[in-house]
């Protein structure tokens, strides 16, 4: 269990972050290379990153120290998403090249000390050598302009929605409803946040900081995460709500929305979840006679298939509404 201890001053300091951060999207978006995709959001982008990764052999080695580093699980190194990131991709890859070498030896043992790859390019790195920070550098910058800014405008859009979502919570209910709403595993009490189930058992306080509230596109959707070094500017990494992706993917995938209309675009990414109709019609925010009719057409043009489980409609996709979404 992860605790997380406010002051008065605390409080008063707790904010969200204004724009997506690049440096924690390219990071996590890495895990989404390396593990099974079952979230129907990404399975194209998933596919059209491999297919830019690989065109190139070239591109793969550059690529390879960032992946080598970033394992899809467990820990990777606090240095790779400083907080000047918050400010644009530039600030913070230039703030990550310029971390004391102190740290890349302290980040880097650790990342060892829970199986991390010995490599002779990360133990140049870890001695803070120029060569390898070059090499990081490059290859966050090859991987962000490939994986990351083709989906840079759904990132912002399903961000902005998610910020728009929890800052009115926080007017109309106040900071303990939206703390409490971040996920099913945290509870906040007004004075200490708890996440349960975390990887340790741990103690984090925030000692007058406060706490950037950090919604992330890439970021599973399991507990909120924090930095392991508790001296570091406190950040709570938590996945943007599932509507706000949903949409937003829909309205950023420009052919998609184009051929089948922002909402109904909406409808064939949920489907792709194996969802019931009121389930659609909940997570869009439509009635359910409205999300039903949408079904009913998606299904008449063969892109959808539908089957009935007592009171329920269960929809899934067919092989051509996969393949429509993964182009779209």
């Amino acid at each position: 269990m992860l605790r997380i201890h406010f002051t008065a001053a605390d409080l008063a300091r707790t904010r969200i972050a204004r724009a997506p951060d690049p440096l924690w999207e390219s990071m996590l978006s890495m895990h989404w290379l390396r593990v099974r995709c079952p979230d129907p959001l990404l399975a194209g982008w998933r596919h059209r990153t491999f297919g830019l990764l690989h065109q190139r052999h070239g591109h793969r080695a550059e690529v390879a120290l960032p992946l080598s580093i970033n394992p899809p699980v467990g820990y990777f190194p606090d240095f790779l998403t400083p907080i000047e990131a918050t400010g644009g991709f530039e600030p913070g890859l230039d703030a990550l090249l310029r971390t004391p070498r102190a740290r890349l030896a302290a980040d880097l043992a650790t990342l060892r000390s829970t199986g991390g790859r010995r490599s002779p390019a990360v133990a140049d790195l870890a001695a803070g050598e120029v060569t390898a920070l070059r090499q990081l550098g490059a290859g966050l910058q090859l991987y962000h302009r490939l994986a990351i800014l083709p989906l840079w405008h759904a990132i912002h859009s399903a961000f902005d929605a998610d910020r728009a979502v929890r800052s009115r919570r926080l007017l109309n209910q106040g900071l303990s409803a939206l703390l409490n709403d971040l996920h099913p595993t945290v509870r906040f009490d007004g004075r200490t946040l708890t996440i349960s189930g975390y990887i340790a058992e741990r103690d984090l306080h925030l000692d007058g900081r406060g706490l950037l509230l950090v919604p992330c596109y890439f970021k599973r959707q399991d507990k909120p995460m924090v930095l392991a070094d508790p001296l570091l500017p406190p950040v709570l990494v938590y996945a943007i709500h599932p509507h706000a992706r949903v949409v937003s993917t829909a309205v950023a995938a420009g052919s998609l929305a184009a051929l089948l209309g922002g909402t109904r675009a909406a409808v064939l990414l949920l489907a792709a979840e194996g969802g019931t109709t009121s389930e659609v019609a909940h997570r869009l925010d439509i009635s359910v006679p409205s999300a039903s009719r949408h079904l009913t057409v998606l299904r008449s043009s063969g892109l959808v298939t539908s089957a009935r489980d007592r009171n329920a409609v269960h929809h899934t996709l067919t092989p051509l509404g996969r393949a429509l979404l993964n182009r779209g």
